[in-house]
């Protein structure tokens, strides 16, 4: 796992936000083995590079069979987009559809120091 391509950053003078959206986003419930259903929104300012889509699509479709709670997932994403590009600020959102009467929401930040 973990690969995640990237860009250069055409404007790294200038500050900006990127949003990518993944409405079809699928795991496994590590206790059940049955399908998790979300949405994972990254919005994130870039620095020196941006992430590349078709990776970013790539990278997702690994977490399809895998058994994982949800906080860690949004958690490990995190950890992986900043590995891959070291953006200026990011914030990874994943939001599940009900199981059970109940609907998780899960936010995780990071700022460059």
């Amino acid at each position: 796992m973990k690969n995640i391509e990237t860009f250069d950053n055409p404007k790294p003078d200038r500050p900006y936000t990127i949003t990518h959206i993944n409405p079809e986003f699928t795991s496994v419930c590590p206790i059940t083995g049955l399908p998790d259903f979300g949405k994972i929104t990254v919005k994130y300012i870039p620095d020196k590079l941006c992430i590349e889509l078709k990776s970013l699509k790539y990278y997702y479709l690994e977490y399809r069979d895998r058994g994982i709670f949800y906080e860690a997932l949004t958690n490990e994403i995190l950890d992986d987009l900043v590995s891959a590009c070291s953006p200026l600020q990011i914030t990874v959102l994943s939001e599940w559809t009900p199981r059970g009467g109940m609907h998780s929401i899960i936010e995780v930040n990071y700022n460059k120091k």
